[in-house]
């Protein structure tokens, strides 16, 4: 009589090789793709927890380039670095011509004290593509001068003099030149009409007529002229510094460049001097700024990273970051925290295995600081992908991290999908797939370089990314453009995670089953 065990046995046996056969059956009619996308994802996940470079990246650009203005040296040699990185993780790299500016810049360190009846070190900045000075240069205090008797009456002072001027600097440098000059010699001669009319009428009922104590410096030319050593001008903390306008705005020739510095100096030791030079006590200002300039034309690039689409290699999907920074800082936010992502997700993507059906195009855009000027070099040096691409991917916002992404609504399936290996990954985060409510295509550029594809009508949808989930305290306000933007604001956890999530949606982006369509993304 048979063992009914050795039955069960036998049939259990049997039937465990039919179905190793039926699995190995259905896995050769399932698509190779498939499987290799599965696999590029789990290779992701793996990097993002052992082998996470994405503060590394920053810490470079930060700490060993600093800050990247466009024209400086700095930006060429962060440039040069990323064409490397990108090579070397087995990317296709070219570079485009996105501008030039008449002249270079590159900033040295700077310096500065009080002396005299006080001794003090002095907290300041200076714009980029301004002067610095002849070495270090010490002088007296002038408060400036705002109508042509006033000038008359320091004329005497003014050599060797710091002019301490009017009015709130906002980060930028004063204006010059021919146009300027002509607004100047208005408000002057509005002046002194005004001082002649006070002094006719002095003492009827307290009526006065007010005198323009804003526009700074008055009398630029005559000062610059007697031999000042340079303009002082109060800032609010932290300080910020942008650029001279006229030297970038209106490519300023290198024997027409401003000859003394613009010096933003903190509001608090501004007010202090101020009051100690009314009341004629004795301050000194000693200043040593290496600001330097070099002979152009220099031309900034566009830094372009590909990896061909397998299926759709002429359909596209973007992910950006703009690589120039202000230089009193070193770009460690904006747009440090951007480009370290940008770069991280292309080496996570390029060494997955990742074969991704639609091209994948990683940029880093010069001159996003001088007016978004990358991106639409880019746009308008390539009219015929316009319509071809996907999405816009762009990452400047700071270093927070990515908590959600509206999709659109046939494509919401697909993307909770695609963000499940995130979800996995980071479950604090709570990272959420929301339906996108279609809105009005913007009709003008924005605050970054996703508007400029935005007005063009491609879709520039973008992960949230302004929740500090963890409470780190951060606050973009006291770093955007000023002396706090360093490698040290970047928060590495964050960091880490934004870098993951734009991997894995810019890949399953890549691989939808359709492009984004833009009637669900524009009304």
């Amino acid at each position: 009589m048979p063992n009914p065990f050795e039955q069960v046995g036998h049939f259990l046996f049997f039937n465990t090789i039919q179905m190793k056969k039926l699995l190995l059956f259905l896995t050769l009619l399932l698509p190779a793709s498939i499987w290799a996308q599965s696999a590029a994802v789990k290779k992701i996940q793996q990097m993002a927890k052992e082998d996470n470079q994405v503060m590394k990246h920053l810490d470079i650009l930060c700490n060993r380039f600093g800050g990247r203005v466009a024209g400086s040296d700095a930006y060429e040699n962060a440039a040069e670095w990323a064409i490397q990185c990108f090579e070397k993780w087995g990317l296709e790299v070219t570079t485009e011509e996105a501008g030039q500016t008449s002249v270079g810049f590159n900033r040295g360190g700077w310096w500065g004290y009080q002396t005299g009846e006080e001794q003090h070190t002095l907290h300041f900045v200076t714009p980029s593509y301004t002067s610095g000075t002849k070495g270090p240069q010490k002088g007296h205090v002038v408060i400036e001068p705002r109508t042509a008797e006033q000038v008359a009456r320091v004329k005497h002072l003014l050599k060797g003099s710091w002019v301490l001027l009017n009015g709130h600097n906002r980060g930028w440098s004063f204006g010059y030149g021919p146009w300027w000059d002509n607004k100047r010699k208005e408000i002057i001669t509005a002046n002194a009409e005004a001082e002649k009319w006070n002094r006719q009428h002095a003492g009827e009922d307290g009526e006065r007529k007010p005198i323009d104590d804003d526009t700074a410096p008055l009398f630029y030319n005559e000062m610059v002229e007697a031999g000042i050593l340079g303009f002082v001008q109060k800032g609010t903390t932290p300080l910020t510094a942008l650029y001279d306008r006229d030297v970038i705005g209106h490519n300023i020739p290198f024997d027409s460049l401003p000859t003394v510095p613009n010096i933003i100096l903190d509001e608090y030791q501004f007010d202090h001097i101020y009051r100690m030079a009314k009341e004629r006590r004795h301050v000194e200002l000693n200043f040593d700024i290496r600001n330097h300039f070099k002979l152009g034309p220099v031309k900034y690039h566009n830094i372009i990273a590909t990896i061909k689409g397998s299926k759709y290699p002429d359909e596209y999907v973007l992910v950006g970051a703009h690589l120039d920074a202000f230089d009193v800082a070193t770009g460690g936010v904006d747009c440090g925290s951007g480009v370290s992502v940008v770069m991280e997700a292309a080496r996570m993507i390029s060494q997955s295995g990742a074969k991704p059906e639609r091209t994948i195009v990683f940029i880093l855009f010069a001159a996003e600081e001088f007016g978004l000027i990358g991106s639409q070099a880019w746009l308008k040096a390539h009219p015929d992908k316009a319509d071809k691409i996907s999405n816009m991917f762009n990452r400047d916002g700071g270093p927070m991290p990515y908590t959600s992404f509206s999709a659109p609504k046939s494509l919401v399936k697909e993307y909770e999908k695609i963000a499940e290996p995130i979800q996995e990954l980071y479950p604090d985060y709570n990272f959420t797939i929301r339906e996108l409510e279609p809105r009005q295509k913007p009709t003008e550029l924005g605050g970054n370089d996703a508007s400029t594809f935005a007005v063009a009508g491609i879709p520039a949808l973008q992960m949230s990314e302004w929740t500090d989930v963890k409470g780190y305290g951060f606050s973009y306000g006291e770093i955007w453009h000023t002396e706090r933007d360093t490698y040290q604001k970047s928060i590495p956890e964050y960091q880490e995670q934004a870098a993951t999530a734009m991997a894995l949606m810019v890949l399953g982006t890549a691989n939808l089953s359709k492009k984004l369509p833009r009637e669900e993304v524009y009304k």
